[in-house]
């Protein structure tokens, strides 16, 4: 059943915002909205000045334009285009310049003319920036202004590069990047020390003064910001807010990014709901953390004080509600995450048979599973369980070329000290040490370099894997092709590594599958890894195998999100001692130790991020009432009958 929601019309929401299914079907509603104004303008003899963002958030609409140039016929011949931004300094040639991406994903695909382009110049000489500044102003004003402007939002808040603390009558200017976009951009640039710290943007004014605006928010990580954005007062703090000053702005976002805004949170407050048992456990775990109450004292002025008088017209009293949310909650917890043997409660998450269960936890970089779930291998081993290991991508590109450069000294000197001299690998050495003389940031690994940094991951894997006493024929490294771009951009799946994921399933034939539900990591690997690992079950559901009936598919988070606790289905609780032999595992993967390549927005070791998502867990659960533990890992299981729900 799915939900029924009616908002009110005065909403906390300071902007109007549109809801979509997926960023392919908002892309697809943007694009045809920038084709309207294209033709509109060309009806009336005028050209259309287009304002446009860069970064990942607006490739599928720019996708979406070239597929409507190419096959619907749409020109770009009376195009005016200004683009936001540009790195400071940023020659137009290199990779992360945003010329060359413009370039890449638009207009070396359609008929725009090359004088129409508009780019801030990363070249030019400070000395004379604030003239360039004020003509790039000039050439927009004299194009008659821009009339429909494309926007992205960053964590920070900005639009453009407007950093938090812009003004709202700033214009295009050069400013400092905030160390949050620096982080954000370390993918791109290989390490955050080579993201340029300047910049050349718009203003909040040259934005606001566009005809139209409309704003993309796609993925988890641009949910706080959203909300922050949408729901709370205009702020200097937040440049984006001050989109509420125009009177016509529209925001498209998905669904992971409106997790964080009250309509999803507690729809409860806009209106009525239609209440599901999903809806009814959210809504009491709400009230709870609201209140400060364990569930079992809520109250009904509890609930009438808060807005949920409806909910009790389906129980009558909170007493009864109370005891049914607590026990679901409560039967999430369990010491046997494999299932423990003899035991009869159906309420268990795991099946008690088979006694000795095949367990293939899949870790799409060669760390995640003791991130993200250490806790929980260590207790299946323990427990006697049968305990495969799969990493499903090397990870190289997450490994320093100072690392690379020792271990590859060490080789050679090894090889030296034992009088086994191999004058390949000294002479591939020596170009390894030429190579990363001349590395510019966003070039890729030469083939030793990228051999090097996986057998550095791979032996780091095992390390962690004998630490944990996972037989060593157990761990199995598929090196998925998708991933081997040597570049933060991977490529599509492809039936390569599908085939390879079949081919381990039907080796292993696993009573359960353990698999990366977090889809928010930095390059988005995560989010193929399982989606190949669905296409790969899918496949051999459909050729009838038997033993793939009664498997289940957990889904754990890793070191940047978790679970929401009305989600989990399986929660196991973490003991001082197994949180220290967790960390112990983590602490294997050195090359991700103290500076990852790769930190992403939270500048903590993954050790220190993973402890402290899984004693937040545990004290979510104290909080509602449930035994107090040290740390919980948790995890939901995936279901095959109900995929279209869940993957929405």
């Amino acid at each position: 059943m799915t939900r029924s929601v009616n908002f009110p019309e005065q909403s906390i929401e300071k902007l109007p915002l549109h809801l979509v299914d997926n960023k392919e079907e908002g892309a697809r509603q943007i694009a045809s909205i920038i084709a309207d104004v294209i033709k509109n303008k060309e009806a009336q003899g005028k050209k259309a000045v287009l304002g446009l963002a860069t970064g990942s958030s607006p490739v599928s609409v720019y996708n979406e334009l070239i597929r409507m140039h190419k096959e619907e016929g749409l020109s770009f011949k009376n195009v005016i285009t200004f683009n936001l931004d540009e790195y400071y300094p940023m020659n137009p040639e290199n990779k992360q310049s945003y010329v060359r991406f413009m370039h890449e994903k638009l207009f070396d695909h359609i008929d725009i003319p090359k004088e129409n382009i508009h780019i801030p110049d990363g070249t030019v000489d400070i000395r004379k920036m604030e003239s360039y500044c004020a003509e790039y102003e000039e050439k927009i004003k004299s194009s008659g202004g821009i009339d429909f402007q494309l926007l992205g939002i960053g964590r920070s808040g900005h639009i453009g590069f407007n950093e938090p603390g812009s003004a709202i009558n700033s214009t295009t200017r050069l400013v400092k990047l905030d160390p949050v976009t620096i982080a954000d951009a370390a993918k791109d640039f290989g390490n955050e020390e080579s993201v340029p710290t300047k910049a050349i943007t718009m203003g909040i004014n040259t934005i606001l003064s566009a005809k139209r605006i409309v704003l993309v928010a796609w993925g988890k990580n641009k949910s706080i910001v959203l909300k922050k954005m949408l729901e709370e007062p205009l702020s200097s703090q937040i440049p984006a807010s001050y989109l509420q000053l125009h009177d016509d702005v529209t925001i498209y976002a998905d669904k992971d990014a409106t997790s964080e805004l009250s309509r999803t949170k507690a729809p409860w407050l806009y209106g009525m709901v239609n209440w599901t048992p999903k809806m009814i456990k959210r809504a009491v775990i709400w009230l709870s953390l609201r209140v400060e109450k364990p569930i079992l004292k809520l109250t009904d002025d509890d609930y009438k004080a808060e807005g949920l008088a409806d909910l009790l017209a389906f129980y009558g009293k909170a007493y009864d509600l109370n005891i049914k949310v607590f026990g679901e909650i409560r039967n999430t917890i369990t010491g046997w995450p494999g299932g423990k043997p003899g035991a009869f409660e159906k309420t268990r998450p795991e099946r008690p048979e088979p006694p000795v269960k095949r367990s293939l936890i899949f870790s799409p970089h060669p760390d995640d599973d003791v991130i993200s779930m250490g806790g929980t291998l260590l207790r299946l081993v323990d427990q006697g369980h049968d305990v495969h290991v799969a990493y499903q991508t090397s990870g190289n590109i997450a490994v320093s070329d100072d690392d690379a450069l020792r271990f590859s000294t060490f080789s050679v000197d090894l090889l030296k000290s034992n009088n086994a001299e191999n004058k390949t690998i000294e002479q591939e050495h020596k170009n390894l040490i030429e190579f990363l003389k001349k590395k510019n940031p966003g070039d890729i690994d030469t083939p030793y370099v990228k051999n090097i940094k996986r057998l550095i991951r791979q032996g780091e894997a095992q390390a962690a894997c004998r630490y944990c006493r996972v037989k060593d024929e157990n761990v199995h490294f598929l090196y998925l092709p998708f991933y081997e771009t040597g570049l933060a951009e991977k490529k599509p799946m492809s039936d390569i590594d599908i085939n390879i994921v079949v081919e381990l399933l039907r080796k292993v034939k696993p009573h359960q599958i353990f698999a990366a539900g977090d889809l928010q990591d930095p390059h988005g690997t995560h989010e193929i890894c399982l989606q190949i690992i669905l296409a790969a079950i899918r496949k051999i559901k459909a050729e009838s195998d038997e033993w793939l009936r009664d498997c289940y598919l957990w889904l754990y988070r890793g070191a940047w999100q978790e679970w929401d606790v009305e989600d989990i289905e399986m929660a196991v609780p973490i003991s001082p001692d197994e949180l220290m032999r967790k960390r112990k595992a983590i602490f294997k993967h050195q090359s991700q130790k103290d500076s990852p390549v790769f930190p992403g927005k939270d500048s903590r070791e993954f050790w220190q991020r993973a402890e402290d998502r899984n004693r937040t867990t545990a004290k979510l659960y104290d909080k509602l009432g449930l035994t107090e533990y040290e740390a919980i890992e948790a995890f939901v299981r995936y279901p095959f009958d109900d995929e279209e729900s869940f993957l929405k």
